[in-house]
């Protein structure tokens, strides 16, 4: 009998060998392809609690030569169960790994000197799987084969690559197919995030044609969207918080028009004196310490982020450093990914063959190159609101690079119906902030936040994404328990 259920068996799977094959290989390389991607000794990783995560290469255009690195963590508890959130920096040019993951929302953080990581009790991990993206190719440890590629870099290059990324990411990961999906980002981002969403959207329009991705929504942190309104919120953050005088003020207002892509020189002269006046400051958090010690990267000695912008032939390069409870964060963790047992242990030099690869946490090249040729995001935002997906903006209220009086402007713009007005909310019977809810978009405030909120204020930041993801809403009385 055995032998016959055997040569019966085998007869089943001559017949049907073609699709049992592909079936049986498909699932090898999913389970193979992310497994071979899991850390297992992190140079410095805290062994309590127990963090299951992954990193390495996904490929996004093979004819090139195009892979972006990403580091993955999977949920602290039931990750079977909570959302999938990819989260990235801007710049544009800045690492996301670098910011988002080992200095804001990470379960690991990095500690001084880089001399190793530390756990983070208020990581986003605790309410979603967190995927962090070095893009575009160029920034960290994304890569290139092509040297072109890093000349033509711009808003709609990137967001292809990012999908493409998406794609064969959830190909490596298939159990996160059909999982809630959102996306998170600050800064910059606020135009790689909205860009991206819209691709996704009209992508999954057609499912004949291209794999579905379950995008609900997304969220983005003191975000770069109009530059009219957000250069006119600088002049008048600026003014308004006794960084420039009333002439200066007076001034910018006469010669600079903030809706033309081209600025005057008088204007470019207002502005570039605007930011000299920032200079002994850090502009992304008017009221923290700026970062005094010396480093061997521009980029990590001045700070994460850029003050990009072509006006009339004139490139504005005003790098500060952010603010927070430690200025030098990005010292710290350029220190760290610079490890060559770091770098072995995230498999960040198993694919390009190089036994050590300097990792830097802006790349100034991109910076210089980068073609901000998107004046505003906000007809993606109509477009998308009235697509159905879930969509809040919050602001630090103490970045001036950025800041809330820009972002205000922004939303306004939008001429969303009011759902309900102005009104404060509460961290640990404490003013948190401000919201403001319209149908379609949610606006929330950080009291006393800079540019990088969840680094600044991370429990306000925790509360407000558990909020975002789950629809509990943020305490608006004293007395409600955080």
């Amino acid at each position: 009998m055995n032998v016959f259920l055997v040569q019966i068996l085998c007869f089943i799977l001559l017949t049907t060998s073609t699709t049992i094959s592909l079936f049986i290989k498909a699932s090898e390389i999913n389970v193979e392809s992310y497994e071979t991607d899991r850390i297992i000794d992190l140079p410095g990783q805290p062994s309590n609690p127990s963090i299951s995560h992954f990193s390495g290469y996904i490929n996004v255009n093979e004819e090139h030569g195009r892979a972006l690195f990403y580091w993955f963590f999977e949920a602290q508890s039931q990750p079977s169960n909570k959302p999938l959130l990819l989260w990235l920096n801007g710049g544009p040019g800045c690492s996301s790994i670098g910011g988002g993951a080992v200095v804001e929302i990470g379960p690991l953080l990095v500690n001084k000197n880089g001399e190793g990581l530390k756990f983070n009790p208020y990581s986003w991990s605790q309410e979603a799987n967190l995927l962090f993206v070095e893009s575009p190719i160029g920034v960290g440890f994304s890569y290139t084969n092509t040297s072109s590629d890093l000349t033509i870099l711009e808003d709609h290059f990137v967001a292809e690559d990012s999908y493409n990324f998406l794609v064969n990411w959830l190909q490596r990961f298939p159990q996160f197919k059909s999982r809630d999906f959102f996306l998170a980002g600050e800064s910059y981002a606020g135009h790689y995030i909205p860009q991206l969403a819209e691709l996704i959207f009209d992508r999954n329009k057609d499912r004949s044609k291209n794999p579905f991705i379950n995008l609900k929504g997304f969220i983005v942190g003191n975000p770069e969207t109009d530059d009219y309104y957000d250069y006119k919120g600088i002049v008048e953050y600026a003014w308004s918080h006794a960084v420039i005088s009333d002439e200066q003020y007076e001034k910018a207002k006469q010669v600079c028009d903030f809706k033309q892509f081209r600025w005057s020189n008088e204007c470019f002269q207002a502005m570039d004196q605007l930011f000299h006046d920032y200079s002994e400051i850090d502009i992304f958090n008017i009221y923290a310490p700026a970062c005094r010690l010396n480093s061997t990267s521009t980029e990590t000695k001045n700070g994460p982020e850029s003050l990009k912008k072509v006006k009339n032939g004139y490139r504005m390069k005003r790098m500060r450093s952010f603010g927070g409870y430690d200025p030098c964060y990005s010292i710290y963790a350029e220190e760290f990914f610079n490890r060559v047992d770091v770098q072995l242990s995230i498999h960040a030099n198993n694919k390009r063959g190089n036994s050590k690869i300097e990792w830097k946490g802006c790349n100034i090249s991109i910076f210089n190159t980068y073609d901000i040729s998107v004046f505003s995001v906000l007809p993606i935002y109509t477009k998308l609101i009235k697509g159905g997906l879930k969509i809040w903006i919050y602001s630090g209220d103490a970045d001036g690079r950025l800041p809330v009086i820009g972002t205000r402007y922004c939303v306004e713009a939008l001429g969303l119906p009011l759902k309900s007005t102005w009104r404060i909310w509460y961290q640990h019977n404490q003013v948190g902030g401000r919201i403001v809810e319209y149908e379609g978009l949610t606006y929330v405030t950080v009291r006393g936040a800079g540019h990088l909120v969840p680094l600044n204020k991370p429990t306000e930041a925790l509360s407000l994404i558990h909020s975002f993801l789950t629809g509990d809403h943020l305490p608006t009385t004293t007395n409600t328990p955080p």
